[in-house]
């Protein structure tokens, strides 16, 4: 598993190195082919102590894209904290696996990035891209699920078009399919 570490304007020095490597590196146990995880680690200025790192983890796995975020009052709780829920959403998506008797993953789409954010001002601050593989809408619901996300943005296998699956304010889920006016 290649394991990319950053840190947003913050320098990390080599315990950290190692402390993360040590906790993420034991997630290959649980989910042997992860292709690759990237590790955000960033400082914020915040009120509360409790939420002053910030740390993401994004992991590839044969096509799926697992995605966690914690807080902690120092770096290695927010550490020990994002390991926790790793752990835990890879065993919601091998028991997914297992429940459906599949076998293979549950999406095929391979993310380099996540949907840009826009600020109250209403400029494109960051432009994401991400690959787009055709999958179902089963598979694109499981997709989005596991991402956490409250849209998903994919081709559908069934139609060959892009669609927006979206979950609605009552739990269900609504699906985008856009026509050439």
């Amino acid at each position: 598993m290649e394991l990319q570490i950053t840190g947003k304007n913050m320098d990390l020095s080599p315990e950290v190195h190692r402390y993360i490597k040590h906790k993420l590196g034991r997630l290959n146990r649980h989910l042997p082919n992860i292709i690759n995880s990237r590790v955000e680690i960033s400082e914020e200025k915040t009120r509360s102590p409790q939420q002053h790192f910030v740390v993401q983890v994004t992991l590839h796995s044969s096509g799926t894209l697992l995605r966690g975020e914690e807080r902690g009052q120092d770096l290695f709780t927010a550490v020990d904290k994002v390991a926790e829920v790793m752990e835990r959403q890879i065993e919601h998506y091998k028991g997914k696996l297992y429940d459906k008797g599949r076998g293979r993953s549950l999406a095929r789409g391979e993310f380099s990035e996540e949907v840009e954010t826009l600020p109250p001002a209403r400029n494109v601050v960051r432009v994401k891209r991400f690959a787009i593989k055709p999958m179902s809408v089963a598979e694109a619901t499981d997709q989005m699920e596991l991402l956490g996300h409250d849209f998903f943005l994919f081709l559908n296998a069934d139609t060959e078009e892009l669609n927006l699956l979206y979950q609605r304010k009552d739990g269900d889920y609504g699906l985008i399919e856009p026509e050439l006016g």
